[in-house]
């Protein structure tokens, strides 16, 4: 029996006009990702000198941008059956993994895979105001950027054209919502 999502068109349509329909996701948000996929299928020695994890992962902003990151890079490249999942290994997991779960450095250093989150989260990095004229060289500005878009955006509420940094399947990147 044919599952009701992949149907096939009735016979006669003109699908040359159709619009291209969107290659559904495997995972539905970073949480099934991390829940489901990433967290079993890791398997690490946690301690507090060779990696950390913390349980509440969701409380620090920098690991969920970074697991995002690996969720989005996966939905990707799982679609390319020759090279996909190493590229997303090698290029992805790999280097955001290391960060994620450095002891010293990483977004979880404070907290205790064992004893769970800390209430002290680490600080954001410290930042003074940019002299005003200092940057001002065309060198250091790119109009149109993505921010500059974003914030325009924000401000008109105009909904945003999703953006993956991957040049290609611009049609197939609208429709899974990057």
């Amino acid at each position: 029996m044919n599952d009701p999502d992949e149907s096939e068109p009735p016979v006669g349509r003109d699908d040359a006009n159709a619009a291209p329909q969107p290659e559904k996701m495997f995972f539905s948000s970073v949480e099934v990702f991390v829940t489901e996929y990433l967290a079993p299928l890791l398997r690490r020695r946690l301690n507090r000198s060779l990696a950390v994890w913390c349980p509440s992962w969701w409380a620090h902003p920098e690991a969920v941008a970074r697991l995002t990151s690996l969720w989005r890079a996966f939905e990707y490249l799982r679609r390319d059956a020759a090279l996909g999942s190493s590229i997303w290994w090698t290029h992805h997991a790999d280097p955001h993994l290391r960060v994620l779960m450095d002891p010293d450095i990483g977004p979880f250093a404070v907290c205790d895979p064992r004893d769970g989150h800390s209430g002290s989260p680490l600080p954001a990095l410290p930042l003074t105001p940019v002299p005003p004229g200092l940057l001002d060289h065309p060198g250091f500005r790119v109009e149109g950027s993505l921010f500059e878009d974003m914030r325009r955006r924000d401000e008109h509420e105009e909904p945003r054209e999703p953006r993956t940094g991957y040049p290609k399947d611009k049609v197939l990147n609208k429709n899974i919502g990057f």
